[in-house]
């Protein structure tokens, strides 16, 4: 670069400064940012300006610089994100933006690196550890890697797709591998985790790595499984489990094993809406600081990968993941937060803080649950809080912490909770938005419309793997009936048919897609069979 392009590349910075903040002490976005990438990031400030941001641009330099840069800013009160863009591998590359280098306490005893690294250090202004802003990183080692992830970001907040998607969550299980009695504390969590922490108006899906599970889809082809659950569209697409640098667990049978996912099955991600949110709850999977592109990354950085990535950069430890886990779930849903950071943020909080006892009479939250199971099974409870704040740093964002997270409308659902099946159930919904409107009868979450098959042995048979991939799908598909029609905004009635084979506890789902927003609810119904009475011959019949 010429001396005449710095000098334009600098007055463009001083603009972008000037336009962005007014008085400087007012920005509420840090953006940290080599002068070679500016003129790239343009779109992106453009866009956060007109959504009311003020953003200060600071150029790269030290951990210790930048984390000045910072402090200073927050001086005035106003500042709640951090925004880091620059591959923080690369120490002599002029993209160079550094992370932190914090030291390991807890997961070293499961045989990870004596530091961690995590950009949580920035966030934290009054040295407590605990994270104060929201800071994610966007680790671009050259122009296509940043325009790629600006251009999913970008997609992401202006896209009119109000589908179906947006309610759907796609999970990817492996095996523990932990011995016997910690794996079914492991998927105890799991489903936990699903029934407790993700509303029953959402839709969710299970891919599990463990061949005897009817979520399991034919071993030998599981990770064409696992992409296709990225490829057809949700809101978040997690995976739970063992993870490495470049890939993660593999699914054992007897006799062998099979792969889930890596680095070079990225390029046959290709998302039918826009990109999904990865979550990973595994180890490494986040490890942006080493030579090698880890995997977080490389989906980041693809054009067809997921718009942010979570995840760790060492080794995370199961009582860790799970309560933050809880956290996430509670702050996307209940808190009901906008932005990816600050969901993250208030997560990580709620983490630091020590277990709670439960009220007498009142039921245990699924933290609560986790905290008593980790002081039974840990072989060194002393270390449980420990190891709650290293996942402080352990868990980072690769990823814009500005992001938006579409909130939900309320779709309010007047049903009886008593249906016959072969019978009509009338309802009533109540919506403030018009749009297509799809009303589903669909059995309780963690429950089967068909009794699930019984595998005593691995058989790796033809005709046996089909039947894993029909067994997976009907688990994955809870839905009794379904209607789909327009509907305007206000009161509308409903009816929809029971069918005859429908039974036991069920829920009425509604989800309305708008023109620019979307709706959804949900209803519990008893579906109860009718009662057989003896004919004349003897034999018994319903009615």
């Amino acid at each position: 670069m010429v001396w005449g392009d710095r000098c334009m590349l600098s007055l463009l910075m001083g603009c972008v400064l000037a336009a962005a903040n007014g008085p400087e002490q007012s920005a509420d976005t840090v953006v940290i940012c080599p002068s070679d990438f500016l003129p790239a990031m343009r779109p992106w400030i453009t866009h956060r300006q007109a959504q009311g941001h003020l953003i200060a641009v600071r150029p790269s330099g030290t951990a210790s610089q930048i984390r000045a840069s910072i402090r200073q800013v927050a001086k005035a009160g106003r500042l709640q994100y951090v925004l880091l863009v620059g591959d923080a591998s690369r120490k002599t590359d002029p993209l160079h933006v550094p992370t932190h280098l914090a030291k390991a306490y807890v997961n070293v005893r499961w045989g990870s690196e004596p530091e961690i690294a995590t950009d949580n250090w920035y966030a934290d202004l009054d040295d407590d550890e605990l994270p104060d802003l929201a800071i994610g990183r966007l680790p671009a080692a050259n122009l296509e890697h940043l325009r790629n992830m600006l251009t999913k970001i970008l997609e992401y907040e202006t896209s009119d797709d109000h589908g179906e998607w947006r309610r759907r969550i796609n999970l990817i299980a492996g095996v523990g591998g932990f011995g016997s009695l910690v794996d079914s504390v492991l998927e105890l969590t799991t489903r936990k985790f699903l029934t407790d922490g993700v509303p029953d108006s959402y839709a969710t899906h299970m891919t599990y790595g463990s061949w005897q599970s009817p979520y399991c889809p034919a071993p030998s082809r599981f990770d064409d499984a696992v992409i296709e659950r990225f490829n057809e569209g949700c809101l978040f697409w997690i995976y739970i489990g063992h993870g490495q640098r470049t890939f993660l667990d593999r699914v054992q049978v007897p006799g062998r094993s099979y792969h889930i996912f890596g680095k070079q099955d990225v390029t046959r991600l290709a998302p039918e809406h826009a990109a999904p949110i990865a979550i990973f709850l595994a180890c490494y999977t986040a490890a942006f600081d080493g030579p090698q592109e880890c995997l977080g990354e490389v989906m980041l950085r693809a054009k067809n990968g997921p718009v942010a990535v979570l995840g760790g950069t060492r080794v995370t430890m199961p009582y860790g993941m799970a309560a933050l886990a809880t956290g996430l779930m509670d702050q996307l849903f209940q808190q009901r937060r906008t932005t990816l950071g600050q969901i993250l943020l208030h997560a990580k909080r709620t983490l630091a803080k020590p277990p709670t006892k439960t009220a007498n009479g009142s039921q245990a939250t699924t933290r609560q649950l986790l905290d008593a199971l980790a002081v039974a099974f840990a072989s060194s409870p002393e270390l449980l809080a420990a190891e709650r704040r290293e996942h402080l740093q352990l868990i980072n964002l690769l990823g814009d912490p500005l992001l938006r997270i579409r909130q939900p409308h309320h779709i309010h659902i007047d049903a009886p909770t008593m249906a016959r099946s072969g019978n009509l159930i009338s309802l009533k919904l109540h919506s403030e938005i018009a749009g297509m409107c799809s009303v589903e009868l669909v059995c309780r979450r963690g429950q089967l419309r068909h009794p699930a098959p019984t595998r005593p042995v691995y058989i790796a048979t033809s005709a046996a793997l089909s039947h894993y991939d029909r067994a997976y799908q009907a688990a994955n598909l809870p839905t009794w009936s379904r209607q789909q029609f327009a509907i305007a905004a206000g009161s509308s009635d409903v009816e929809l048919q029971v069918p005859a084979a429908a039974r036991g506890a069920c829920q009425l789902r509604v989800y309305i897609a708008g023109e620019n927003t979307h709706a959804l609810g949900t209803s519990d119904v008893f579906v109860k069979r009718p009662a057989a009475t003896p004919d004349r011959k003897g034999t018994s019949r319903t009615r």
